[in-house]
């Protein structure tokens, strides 16, 4: 098991947050909701991140979905299944 400093953290996911390999598909302000969507992807074979940038002392930020470039499309419409699933 891997344990890594806030700092490597927000490091890491500044890289990937940079990188043009990686695109934002999703975000929202509650965190459960995000993993529930990320949960979805991986079931339907797509890997997603989470890229929390919400400030809890403050209650602003958002919280974003991140996926491979490649993979944005068929994430857009498994996101829209799973919305349309949900209401």
């Amino acid at each position: 098991m891997f344990f890594y400093t806030t700092t490597e953290i927000n490091t890491i996911f500044a890289k990937m947050k940079n990188n043009p390999d990686f695109v934002k598909v999703f975000s929202f302000n509650k965190l459960y909701y995000i993993e529930m969507v990320q949960a979805f992807l991986k079931d339907n074979g797509i890997e997603a991140f989470v890229l929390n940038q919400k400030y809890s002392s403050y209650n602003f930020g958002e919280i974003e979905l991140l996926v491979k470039k490649d993979d944005k499309p068929k994430a857009l419409e498994l996101i829209k299944t799973f919305e349309n699933n949900e209401k």
